[in-house]
């Protein structure tokens, strides 16, 4: 599975946590940045990595700002994309098993290094769930063609 990574200064030190955990499991990772901790603009960052998702040259996308909210709200902005916002195992598994999410976003001044990719793990083992979910999943994407023209 290959993951897009991307990060603002805020996110750095654990953008670099992950892509070490991707590469000791045997994931391929595609950093989109930032790889200084030179102040910078998350957007800049996430349209790439979920653009990247989008258009399928990535499977999921993990992105890391300061909080994790600026980051997933900038991914969200991207036809396709459903990035969750997770600081805990819960919310990582259901955000895959009902959201079938496909972005997640996280804060490095909320979570700290363990946690975060225990979260990893879940996001990137758990499959979504058919059914009713996979309807509502649905009509997200109903949203998305009415108003991402």
């Amino acid at each position: 599975m290959k993951i897009a990574v991307a990060c603002d200064h805020g996110g750095l030190l654990l953008k670099k946590a992950v892509l070490t955990y991707l590469n000791e499991h045997g994931y391929e990772s595609v950093d989109f940045g930032t790889c200084t901790e030179d102040s910078c603009d998350y957007p800049d960052f996430a349209l790439p990595a979920a653009e990247a998702v989008a258009q399928g040259k990535c499977e999921r996308g993990i992105l890391i700002c300061s909080t994790g909210i600026g980051i997933s709200i900038a991914a969200n902005k991207v036809k396709g994309i459903r990035c969750a916002h997770c600081h805990d195992t819960y919310s990582a598994k259901y955000c895959r098993l009902h959201n079938d999410a496909n972005m997640i976003a996280f804060g490095q001044k909320i979570i700290g290094e363990g946690l975060m990719l225990e979260i990893v793990d879940i996001f990137l083992h758990t499959e979504a769930e058919e059914g009713r979910h996979r309807r509502r999943v649905d009509k997200i994407k109903a949203i998305e063609e009415k108003y991402f023209k």
